[in-house]
């Protein structure tokens, strides 16, 4: 079996994505999976560039990490006609034939990052600013038709992340965004992409014994 000097290369679409993937891959304990040694790296071109060509970007990172994660936004891809599901494919079928096999794998989050931000912890108010303020941050989004009653996440994330913000005087939103990344339960984001994200990382490397593949 090969030597790799890293375990995991992620390329993300942005410098704020990049602080939210570093900050959750630091909580291992949490993600049920033992420390990793990673490399985080923003593409010039955003969405776009990570779905195009992230298996050029990433050749160079062949010989030295043993596995690869893409992480990019259906909302800004230039592909949003296709699902999910489909561009996942697309992209790892791309690093596949480039020589990454069976150790790559693609994330695309749907809408945008901003989906993450809406779980039911109380550390969401108190990240956002929210925290003792009337009306609670949902209704108060319900009453700015961002938020359908009976709905998990509001209709436009990250419209009302940027209202949050806005109304509590918190600037700049990436610090919100690092602040949840470190405090949020992480059992408590039920989001597809980052259901799938721990899952692939509880595969790869497992807390106990060797990484899976």
């Amino acid at each position: 079996m090969q030597d790799f000097e890293r375990d995991l290369v992620i390329l993300v679409p942005d410098r704020t994505f990049r602080l939210v993937v570093s900050t959750l891959i630091r909580r291992h304990a949490s993600l049920e999976i033992r420390p990793v040694s990673h490399d985080i790296q923003a593409h010039t071109y955003f969405d776009a560039g990570c779905l195009r060509d992230c298996h050029e970007f990433l050749k160079p990172f062949l010989q030295t990490h043993c596995h690869a994660l893409v992480f990019f936004d259906k909302h800004g891809c230039g592909r949003e006609d296709l699902s999910a599901d489909m561009l996942q494919l697309e992209v790892e079928e791309r690093l596949r034939r480039s020589g990454w096999e069976d150790r790559a794998c693609a994330i695309v989050v749907e809408p945008e990052l901003e989906v993450w931000v809406w779980s039911d912890s109380p550390e969401v108010e108190r990240c956002l600013g929210w925290a003792g303020r009337q009306p609670p941050l949902r209704e108060r989004l319900r009453q700015k038709g961002l938020w359908e009653p009976g709905s998990a996440k509001p209709t436009d994330p990250k419209a009302a992340m940027a209202l949050a913000l806005r109304e509590a005087g918190i600037a700049p939103a990436r610090a919100a965004f690092e602040r949840l990344a470190a405090s949020v339960g992480l059992r408590r984001c039920t989001d597809r992409a980052f259901v799938r994200f721990r899952g692939i990382l509880q595969r790869w490397f497992p807390a106990k014994g060797e990484a899976t593949g």
